[in-house]
């Protein structure tokens, strides 16, 4: 039973350790998301906000693992809520050892290259009062 056993915690050691270097960056997070709130094709379309850089930041050593200039998406509020700012910060940006810092190079963890051009403001991002109130 014990070869057994520690036959079984090999192998899950040894599939964690290959997928450990794998990363998720092309899961579509807007899809999933869209699944689990359980929204439909005949849903109202997202708001969509385009990318900007930075560019100036560039001569300022503020870049992209790939040396990139960084990015972020912005729509900016109207009425009252003109002045009001709400930050969403993505999780998962750290590397933790090389080889992870050189796999992000070619993600869009790691570069803005591969940065989506767009993305939907939806839930609390949302401009619609039905979905933000």
């Amino acid at each position: 039973m014990k070869v057994l056993w520690g036959f079984g915690v090999f192998v899950f050691l040894m599939c964690k350790w290959v997928n450990g270097f794998l990363e998720l960056d092309e899961l579509n997070v807007t899809e999933v998301s869209y699944v689990e709130e359980g929204y439909h094709g005949d849903v109202v379309q997202p708001l969509m906000v385009g990318l900007t850089l930075i560019p100036g930041a560039v001569a300022k050593g503020a870049v992209c693992l790939d040396g990139t200039p960084p990015g972020y998406h912005i729509h900016h509020g109207y009425g009252s809520g003109a002045n009001s700012w709400l930050i969403q910060l993505e999780g998962g940006g750290w590397c933790n050892t090389v080889r992870n810092c050189v796999y992000r190079k070619t993600s869009r963890r790691g570069s803005s290259k591969f940065m989506e051009r767009e993305i939907p403001f939806v839930g609390i991002l949302s401009n619609k009062a039905e979905e933000n109130p």
